[in-house]
């Protein structure tokens, strides 16, 4: 049904009651006996972290050899990985492509084979979806599409990995660890304080309860991927986004399946069942990758300013799937995995400044994610690597100044490409046809025409009303297709039931943002009683132990917060 009267609301207009400089900066620090010191302290086991920390013990590794001076200076732990996931990946999700610079780079005498991927790309195939019966495929593939050379991954895996080496080159990686508070001291960010661990639902401590530390450090990496509970605390304290847009957010929800027959192509997919219309605002599509001989990857992505309160990225999927091109590619298999994720899709002028000082911030979380061509991975890994060159030539000289990392960041491939694709997502506000046709011209054109800064606004100020997308959903057959509880449970999802409530959003509110909470969560966190009013205000339930942590609340005007550590999904191969 439509909303009520036509109404729409924003929520926007409902935020949580959150004060992130007041709440998540900590400006005392504990007296030095009760802290725990290291050199450079990383917070987050993914790419962006993993990379800066083995390249910074490569640095420090060739130091050595004329004399170990930063070392020294180091400390007995010159580096920290702080991962608030079981172990490193447990909270990684991507499509995954991947451009091979980064690791060649990173590991110059290291060949793909010696990698964890599926193997390099060699057939690529896009398709724009008319119906569900019909896939126009679209030929020479446009070049957005063109993945030949590149390298499917889990990006679960590949963390685990990256993990590994780190470990074996000498860094610290403490997991189930969660950064709660970022460590501020006359203006020059310290560390970060680790989250307490044991506390029960109502806030107060269990028999088990371990209070966290202070975690000082000469340097300080903020890689926590999208939707960085610090980042965002950082941004507002140093005021690092003042002349920026918004950043705006997708979100991706991914299957692996286990298949009978080999898929021999990368597959990409526009349209159905997304519609075209401007006011719908619906911005996405699909990705299919093979993972070797028996396995594939799936997924749908859409942009989280769509104005359906009933818009859902996983039941998207799961009517994608009903299509008969993906039925060819799935049917007699089995569904192996299930995650989400948001997914930063604000582009060049979305991307905060990225240092302050004593911090840097690298990877997903500083928005280093290029919408027309998918990636972002290698640009992680790349982000990494200037960090921790930054890091280590400043420490050399006794500074925290690593503001030469943003014009590094800058001259590299990250921001020369980035700024070639500043406006993509814009134009699609004005619908698919006239947006895919601007941005075809920003892709020829290499964004110079329309040039000129497009402004962005944020995903929660988009107004959403009660509308009719929900009515093509298929029903969960629980073979084929499937519901959002069953999806979370497969995702190994740890979080006690007694647990301190991680998210915080409004819980009395229109019906209409309930609804938009309860349909976008793929995870079924939010939940609308089925005694609540028709019309007028509703109070949300929130089961937040179901949480997969994606981020998209936060997109949709609630906040995640950091969890206990070893909280949520244990992602394998995602």
């Amino acid at each position: 049904m439509a909303s009520p009267n036509g109404r729409v609301v924003a929520p926007s207009q409902f935020p949580p009651a959150v004060d992130s400089r007041q709440e998540f900066i900590k400006r005392e620090l504990d007296d030095e006996e009760e802290r725990i010191e290291v050199g450079v302290g990383i917070v987050g086991g993914g790419p962006a972290g993993l990379a800066c920390a083995n390249k910074l013990l490569q640095l420090l590794a060739d130091e050595q050899v004329g004399g170990p001076d930063v070392m020294e200076r180091l400390g007995e732990v010159p580096v920290a990985v702080i991962e608030k996931g079981k172990v490193c990946g447990a909270h990684n999700l991507s499509g995954a492509m991947m451009r091979p610079s980064g690791l060649q780079e990173l590991f110059p005498d290291s060949e793909p084979k010696d990698w964890p991927t599926y193997g390099q790309v060699e057939k690529d195939s896009v398709y724009w979806m008319l119906s569900p019966k019909r896939a126009l495929p679209l030929k020479p593939t446009p070049p957005p599409f063109r993945n030949h050379g590149n390298y499917v991954v889990s990006v679960a895996e590949l963390s685990r990995w990256l993990a590994e080496k780190a470990e074996e080159a000498g860094a610290y990686i403490l997991t189930e660890t969660a950064a709660s508070q970022l460590l501020v001291e006359d203006g020059v960010v310290r560390g970060i304080r680790s989250g307490d661990k044991g506390r029960g639902r109502d806030g107060n401590p269990l028999g088990n309860f371990e209070p966290g530390s202070d975690v000082t450090a000469q340097a300080t990496v903020l890689a926590e991927g999208t939707w960085g509970h610090l980042t965002g605390a950082a941004i507002r304290e140093f005021d690092l986004a003042a002349d920026r847009e918004p950043q705006v957010w997708a979100l991706g929800v991914k299957e692996v399946w286990k298949v009978p027959r080999k898929l021999e192509r990368v597959i990409h997919t526009l349209g159905w069942p997304l519609r075209y219309g401007a006011k719908h605002k619906e911005f996405g599509g699909s990705w299919i990758y093979p993972m070797g001989d028996d396995r594939v990857s799936i997924g749908f992505v859409v942009g989280l300013d769509y104005t359906d309160a009933t818009v859902s990225g996983h039941d998207l999927l799961q009517q994608f799937k009903t299509s008969k091109l993906v039925r060819g590619i799935l049917e007699g298999g089995e569904r192996v995995a299930w995650g989400a994720k948001a997914i930063p899709e604000g582009g060049y002028w979305a991307m905060p400044k990225l240092s302050a000082p004593g911090m840097v911030i690298a990877g997903d979380a500083g928005g280093m994610v290029n919408v027309p061509v998918l990636k972002g991975i290698h640009y992680a890994i790349h982000a990494g690597i200037l960090a921790a060159e930054q890091i280590f030539e400043q420490l050399k000289r006794g500074s925290q100044d690593f503001s030469g990392y943003e014009q590094a960041v800058e001259d590299s491939l990250i921001g020369k490409e980035l700024y070639e694709s500043r406006n993509m997502k814009q134009p699609f506000a004005k619908g698919f046809f006239v947006g895919g046709a601007i941005t075809n011209a920003m892709v020829i054109s290499k964004g110079r025409f329309p040039g000129g800064r497009w402004s962005n606004h944020r995903d929660a100020e988009s107004p959403v009303e009660i509308g009719e997308k929900k009515d093509g959903y298929p029903k969960p057959d629980g073979k084929y297709t499937f519901d959002k509880l069953s999806s979370v449970y497969i995702t190994g999802n740890a979080t006690r039931d007694d647990a301190p409530n991680h998210i915080r959003v409004r819980e009395n509110v229109p019906r209409e943002v309930a609804e938009a909470w309860a349909w976008m969560c793929p995870a079924g966190v939010y939940e609308v009683p089925e005694d609540a009013p028709a019309e007028g205000n509703v109070d949300v339930i929130v089961n937040y132990t179901n949480c997969v942590q994606c981020g998209a609340i936060t997109a949709k005007g609630g906040r995640l917060t950091t969890p206990e550590g070893g909280d949520g999904p244990l992602y394998q191969v995602t």
